[in-house]
């Protein structure tokens, strides 16, 4: 009898064990795709701050060289009277 309650135990963990060890394999799957999407997410991000890190110096570039031509339109009337579009209209 407790022959029989040993041999059905060994013969019940047999499919326990596929069961268990296919969980973990797909689990490790899941967990490799998942890891594979955030590489690519974090290889976006970086993208994306490069072009934005290049974005803002052009825009910083843009903005140094209309402050420049600005500068120098204003140097060369500093001795002449300019009004303002609001003091044209009698505003």
């Amino acid at each position: 009898m407790l022959g029989a309650i040993f041999i059905v135990m060994i013969v019940m963990t047999i499919p326990l064990t596929a069961i268990i060890t296919d969980h973990r394999r797909r689990m490790a799957r899941y967990q490799a795709d998942r890891l594979q999407d955030e590489i690519e997410l974090e290889k976006l991000k970086q993208q994306n701050f490069i072009a934005e890190t290049e974005k803002m110096k052009i825009e910083l570039e843009k903005m140094k060289l209309d402050y420049t031509a600005a500068d120098g339109l204003s140097k060369k009337k500093l001795g002449e009277r300019v009004l303002l579009p609001e003091a044209a209209d009698g505003k």
